[in-house]
């Protein structure tokens, strides 16, 4: 698999930069921006590439056969979120694994948010357990990760935040879709 996305890599230009931290068995790596897709796919493969394996939080209504199968087999974790409070469930995770990486996009959705979602911090802090910061670039055609990992978060989620968006402006990356990926609403409060 790993030949594979190399190859897929190669032919559609795309590169992987930036390693993941060392000496890290739990983690929560956010990855922004996300607007598209295909945001996905090119991180699972950046991460196949690296010889990572992460997991990710999917809505269980995607989980029909033969989908179901293919998200599992990729890292997919099924999830009701109507009737089931995510934090809990992802700090079981941690706790229940030697080595557990889970992948959040911090937007939670692929349109235009206002602020992004608390989640991650929650589950990151709940579990003690650092972020790390991944990223896309359309614009380079880069993936990977940002040198300023890991990140400990604190009791402040608009001051962790607010450094956050700081790391992510400072990068400059360019989403698929740049009018959907949003760094600013933290400033307008």
């Amino acid at each position: 698999m790993k030949t594979i996305c190399r190859f897929i890599f190669w032919l559609t230009g795309w590169k992987v930069v930036g390693d993941m931290p060392e000496g890290i068995d739990k983690c929560v790596i956010i990855v922004a921006p996300h607007t598209s897709g295909w945001d996905s796919w090119i991180g699972r493969m950046a991460f196949k590439i690296q010889g990572l394996e992460g997991k990710f939080l999917v809505k269980d209504s995607f989980f029909w056969f033969p989908l179901g199968h293919i998200i599992k087999t990729l890292g997919g974790i099924p999830i009701n979120r109507k009737h089931a409070n995510i934090v809990p469930l992802a700090v079981q995770c941690f706790n229940h694994n030697k080595r557990f990486i889970l992948l959040m996009t911090p937007e939670g959705t692929r349109a235009w948010v206002k602020e992004w979602k608390r989640g991650f911090h929650y589950i990151a802090l709940q579990a003690n357990v650092p972020v790390v910061f991944g990223f896309l670039d359309y614009r380079k055609k880069e993936v990977g990760f940002l040198p300023v990992s890991p990140f400990k978060v604190t009791c402040d989620f608009k001051k962790d935040l607010m450094e956050i968006y700081e790391i992510y402006k400072a990068a400059n990356l360019t989403a698929k879709y740049p009018e959907k990926f949003n760094l600013s609403a933290m400033y307008n409060k």
